[in-house]
């Protein structure tokens, strides 16, 4: 019934391999990575299946359900900039070159060079071989490992001064949406990226698997990120991060009840939330951003010059000895008090 849908999207792939891609990597001198050219229009093809998304689904769910009530999504917007600089710049940086290249590094530090069809020793389907007959269940395996890993460097973004001074680009926003989750400063991503891939590398994924892994994680914290009062119900919200449980990490720190704000870490699944002790349920929407007024300033600056400031916090933090806005969040309010946003009750 859709053959003719795989016919037109095999098209298309190849016409953006054969006129797009591999004139590009010629041009960039990655003639080698020519081999990807097919992988890499696939992938091209299937950002532009995840901003549709966003743009037609999560997006109009934004006007019809919100939990924030917003005059104007004026801050917004600089967050679809940073999507479309991650999903057709970093991402395929990581996937298609970068992480072939860790990827050679890792077989000759593990002594099993890939230029010499070795594979890593903790290579996941290696350990397990019932995997190589359930590639579905071998995916799951790696997003979950993927997932856990998240979960681990997301608690460091926080917990590590220099390393919050980078993160904290990504919670400045206060009109939290649809297109935040891919607000961070570029430092910071790159890390993030070279800690997943590294790990991506050891248990054996490929780039292809790299590249759906990413994307699929990616689109399920779009929503997640969303301006939307929608729950997974008592049940399925234990099971998958849903947007009013991701919100709270999102929300602005309390003087009254400090360390509230350090919570809700997982990305996909709360069950390492609730293993480690980190898990909040059942508290109503608060506003987002940091109380910091010199983080929140990031709202008033574009793209370049948001990096800029996050580069300065960094450099200002190395030697620092705990977070101040996880551990001890500064009674200053930020910049934007008095344009409180109405809440509209959660279901």
């Amino acid at each position: 019934m859709f053959d003719w849908l795989a016919t037109v999207w095999t098209a298309a792939a190849r016409f953006i391999a054969v006129y797009g891609v591999t004139p590009v990597l010629a041009f960039v001198h990655l003639d080698r990575a020519g081999d990807d050219a097919l992988e890499i229009a696939q992938y091209l093809l299937i950002c532009v299946v995840q901003i549709a998304v966003i743009a037609l689904v999560f997006r109009p769910l934004e006007s019809l359900v919100p939990v924030e009530r917003w005059a104007d999504r004026r801050l917004t917007r600089i967050d679809r900039a940073y999507t479309f600089l991650k999903l057709f710049g970093l991402i395929p940086l990581f996937a298609y070159v970068f992480l072939p290249l860790l990827g050679t590094a890792v077989g000759m530090l593990t002594g099993t060079p890939r230029m010499e069809g070795g594979v890593s020793p903790l290579q996941l389907d290696v350990r397990v071989p019932w995997f190589r007959s359930h590639p579905v269940a071998l995916f799951v395996a790696y997003f979950t490992i993927s997932d856990f890993v998240y979960y681990l460097v997301h608690r460091l973004q926080h917990a590590l001064p220099w390393w919050w001074a980078l993160h904290s680009l990504h919670h400045s926003q206060r009109q939290l949406s649809c297109w935040s989750n891919d607000r961070d400063s570029i430092p910071d991503d790159f890390l993030e990226a070279t800690i997943i891939a590294g790990v991506a590398q050891l248990i054996g994924v490929a780039p292809v698997q790299y590249a759906l892994l990413i994307l699929l994680g990616e689109l399920l914290q779009n929503f997640s990120h969303a301006n939307v009062r929608l729950r997974f119900g008592r049940v399925i919200d234990k099971l998958l991060v849903d947007p009013p449980y991701h919100r709270l990490h999102h929300m602005v720190g309390d003087p009254a009840r400090p360390g509230l704000q350090n919570c809700n870490f997982s990305f996909v699944f709360p069950v390492w939330d609730i293993v480690f002790g980190t898990a909040l349920y059942g508290e109503p929407a608060r506003p987002c951003g940091v109380a910091d007024a010199g983080i929140d300033a990031d709202n008033e600056l574009g793209l370049v010059a948001q990096q800029g400031a996050a580069l300065r916090r960094f450099l200002n933090a190395i030697g620092m000895r705990a977070s101040r806005d996880v551990a001890a969040p500064p009674v200053t309010r930020h910049s934007g008090e008095g344009r409180n946003p109405v809440f509209n009750e959660l279901p």
